[in-house]
């Protein structure tokens, strides 16, 4: 690596540890992602909601539950888009962090893991449909994964886009679900055509996890 990247490198990760120690100090929990707290940033909220899911990745806070919440906050698409967004960043920093950073203790926190024993072995044989599966089936842990995968020969450029792309699918779904939930709660009413697309994600889902699954074992039989 050239001594202009191991700069700019160190500068990304002082940040990212910098921000980590910050929101630890202010002490962030799951309460700042209230509905109540969410607003109170006004037009903001977005940005601020992309930010704290970001750091709430980094501490292994679980998404699920924020997710929803986006859904009935931010509507489909809006929620959606700062999910995404939120999760892609904390993934690629938490991967940055395992990698340069934090290698032994993230090394001895995964031993206690023993399914992540062969990850390395199976990402180099056959990354795709390793890291695909592991993003769209929750097989793993997401925040192990996160961490995990920084400790694997996968480069970071070619782990964020997959777990971008495959982590995709579910956002929306946990999105919608958030999204229905208000609307059926609060204004009475079911919005079909997005109980529709939850239904065609979950089926969309349940192909490419079959198709992926059974790719992987015909490369195993060869």
């Amino acid at each position: 690596m050239k001594g202009n990247s191991k700069v700019r490198l160190a500068i990304v990760i002082g940040g990212l540890l910098t921000l980590f120690v910050v929101f630890r100090m202010c002490g962030i929990d799951k309460s700042w992602f209230t509905e109540e707290h969410l607003r109170s940033f006004g037009p903001m909220a977005p940005a601020v909601f992309t930010a704290m899911f970001a750091v709430a990745v980094i501490l292994a806070v679980p998404g699920g539950p924020i997710t929803i919440l986006a859904g009935s906050l931010f509507g489909v698409f809006h929620g959606t888009v700062v999910v995404s967004a939120g999760s892609t960043l904390g993934a690629a920093a938490a991967f940055l962090i395992a990698r340069y950073a934090a290698r032994d203790q993230v090394s001895r926190w995964l031993a206690r893991n023993p399914r992540f024993v062969k990850l390395d072995d199976m990402i180099r044989e056959k990354g795709f449909f390793v890291i695909a599966i592991v993003r769209l089936i929750p097989l793993f842990p997401f925040n192990l994964v996160n961490y995990g995968m920084g400790l694997t020969s996968v480069s970071f450029g070619y782990y964020v886009l997959m777990s971008w792309l495959c982590m995709l699918p579910g956002t929306v779904l946990y999105v919608a679900g958030g999204d229905v939930f208000k609307k059926a709660l609060m204004e009475g009413c079911v919005p079909w055509r997005t109980v529709s697309l939850c239904v065609v994600i979950l089926i969309c889902l349940t192909v490419g996890y079959l198709g992926l699954r059974g790719s992987l074992s015909e490369k195993r039989g060869e």
